[in-house]
C-alpha cells in the first residue's frame, strides 16, 4: 500500500467517506464495519498495548469459539491442525463465497451489527476499502509486527499502514510466463526475454503454426492487466488512508503497456478471448495459446486445466521492457484479517497468524493445496523449492517463482473502491481490448470514469 498514511484514529473524515461508499451497490461488494479499541478497536488499534505471551497463553487456553470466513478449498485441514494445537479454541469454518460474493455478505453482516466473522480472507487490493472505515483490527500489538522480516518487502507493504498491520499474508501471485515448449520448437523460437522479442516471436508463431497465437490478452481480466502495469513501474493508484486518492493512468509507464498490446492486437498477433471460461480452457488444452503470462498460482491451475499437455510446458520470467531488467508485477493473492468487531481479538489474531506462519498449516497450503505462500517457512523450504513436476518437464517451477518474489516493486498502491475500478475497466479499456478497438481511448475513459466516481464519493483526487 502507499505510504505515508494517516493513522486510523485520526480518520473522522475517512469514516464519513466510508459511510458514503457503503450506500453504493458496487462498494457494498468491498467491505467495512466498526469496532472499539478494547474489544479489538479499529480506530484505537494502534493505541493497544502489545499483548504479552502470558495474555496469549491465557486466551488460547480459554474455551472460545471463532468464526472464520474463507474460500480456500480444503481449509478444514488447517482448521483441524489449529484445533489440535489449541484444543480450547473451536473454529466455525464458513465458505461465504469467493471474492466479491463474500464481501457483499460481509458488508451486509457488519452493517447489520450481527453475523460477521472474527477472521476473514481478504484480497490485497480490497484491504483499503476495509481500513477506510476502521473495520480491521490492527494486528501489530497482537504479534504481527514481529513477522516483518519473514516476508518479501513488497508483501509487507501491501498489508501495512505505517506501523499498523491489517492482515496476515496467505498467498501471492508474482508474475512469470508459462509456455508450450513443443509449440515454440515447432515455430523455431526461444522463450522471449524482452517484450520486443515477444512481438517478433508472436509474428513468427502466427506464420509458422497456423491456428496458434503466442498468447491471449483478455479484456475481462483487470487483475492481469494491472499486474503488467505494475511490472513496468506504473503507479496508477494511491490512497492516503483518509480522503485523498491518486488516479494517474496518463503516464509513460501506463501508455507504453497499452500501446504495446494495441500493436499486437491490431496485427492479430494475439487473441483477445475472455479468460476463465470453457473456450479459454480449451485454448490452453488444444494449443491455441502457446504461452500464458500468469501468476505463481498459474502452474498448478494449468495442471488441472490442461492435463493432457503434461510435459510440454515450461516456465520463465516475464519478458522485460529493457534487456536485463528483472522487474515483475503481482496478480492476485490474499490475506487473513481480523475484524475490529471481534469479541476475542487475541484468539482471532493468533488464528490468522498461526494459519499462515506455522510450518504445519503453511506447508500444507503450499504442498497439498498448492498456494504460493509468501512466508519464509515456505519460501525457504527445500521440499517446496525442489519440487520438479512432470507437467513442466521436471523444471523447478516453485524455485523460479520464489526468485520472482524479490523482483516485485514495493511501491504499488490501491484505491479504496477497487471493485468499482475493476468493473469500470471491463466497460472501458477491457471492452476496447475485447473488440480490437482504440485502447488509448478506452484508457482515457477508464481514468475519467473512476475519477468521476471518486469525486462523487467525496474523495480529493490528485
Amino acid at each position: 500500500m502507499t505510504a505515508p498514511r494517516t493513522p486510523l484514529r485520526s480518520r473522522s473524515r475517512g469514516r464519513a467517506l466510508a459511510a458514503a461508499l457503503a450506500g453504493t451497490a458496487l462498494v457494498l461488494s468491498a467491505c467495512g464495519g466498526g469496532g472499539d479499541g478494547g474489544g479489538g478497536g479499529g480506530d484505537a488499534g494502534s493505541d493497544v498495548e502489545p499483548v504479552t505471551q502470558e495474555q496469549i497463553d491465557e486466551a488460547m487456553s480459554t474455551p472460545t469459539e471463532l468464526t472464520f470466513w474463507t474460500w480456500l478449498p480444503d481449509a478444514q485441514k488447517e482448521v483441524d491442525q489449529f484445533e489440535a494445537a489449541f484444543p480450547e479454541i473451536s473454529v466455525n469454518l464458513v465458505n461465504a463465497g469467493q471474492g466479491l460474493d463474500q464481501y457483499t455478505k460481509l458488508r451486509t453482516a457488519i452493517r447489520a451489527g450481527e453475523g460477521a466473522p472474527d477472521v476473514v480472507q481478504i484480497e490485497y487490493q480490497y484491504l483499503p476499502s476495509f481500513t477506510l472505515g476502521g473495520d480491521l483490527l490492527d494486528l501489530g500489538p497482537y504479534g504481527a509486527s514481529e513477522l516483518q522480516d519473514s516476508y518479501p518487502e513488497w508483501v509487507w507493504e501491501q498489508i501495512t499502514e505505517g506501523d499498523a498491520v491489517y492482515g496476515i499474508p496467505q498467498d501471492i501471485g508474482p508474475m512469470g510466463s508459462l509456455y508450450r515448449q513443443d509449440l515454440l520448437d515447432q515455430a523455431g523460437i526461444e522463450a522471449p526475454t524482452t517484450w520486443a522479442e515477444f512481438e517478433e516471436a508472436a509474428r513468427t508463431m502466427k506464420e509458422a503454426v497456423p491456428g496458434t497465437y503466442l498468447t491471449n490478452m483478455p479484456g475481462n481480466d483487470p487483475g492481469q492487466f494491472v499486474g503488467l502495469l505494475w511490472q513496468n513501474g506504473a503507479k496508477p493508484f494511491g490512497f492516503d488512508g483518509d480522503q485523498t486518492v491518486t488516479i494517474d493512468l496518463d503516464t509513460p509507464e501506463v501508455t507504453e503497456v497499452v500501446d504495446y498490446w494495441q500493436g499486437l492486437i491490431d496485427e492479430d498477433l494475439v487473441s483477445t478471448d475472455a479468460d476463465f471460461n470453457d473456450q479459454w480452457y480449451q485454448g490452453l488444452a488444444n494449443g491455441k495459446y502457446a504461452s500464458w503470462q500468469t501468476a505463481a498460482w498459474g502452474p498448478v491451475f494449468l495442471q488441472g486445466t490442461a492435463g493432457n499437455t503434461s510435459g510440454l510446458w515450461r516456465a520463465s520470467p516475464l519478458p522485460a521492457w529493457e534487456e536485463g531488467d528483472t522487474a515483475t508485477g503481482n496478480w492476485g493473492g490474499s490475506t487473513d484479517a481480523v475484524l475490529s468487531s471481534t469479541e476475542n481479538p487475541i484468539a482471532a489474531a493468533q488464528l490468522a497468524k498461526w494459519f499462515n506462519t506455522d510450518p504445519e498449516p503453511a506447508l500444507t497450503m503450499a504442498l497439498d493445496q498448492f498456494l504460493f505462500v509468501p512466508h519464509d517457512v515456505v519460501l525457504e523450504n527445500e521440499e517446496f523449492l525442489d519440487a520438479a513436476p512432470e507437467f513442466f518437464g521436471g523444471q523447478q517451477v516453485n524455485q523460479l517463482y520464489s526468485e520472482l518474489t524479490t523482483e516485485v516493486d514495493t511501491d504499488f498502491g490501491w484505491l479504496p473502491f477497487m471493485d468499482y475500478v475493476y468493473n469500470s475497466f471491463n466497460d472501458t479499456l477491457g471492452t476496447a481490448i475485447a473488440e480490437g478497438g482504440d485502447m488509448e481511448a478506452g484508457l482515457a475513459a477508464w481514468e475519467d470514469d473512476i475519477t468521476s466516481y471518486a469525486e462523487q464519493q467525496g474523495f480529493t483526487v490528485q
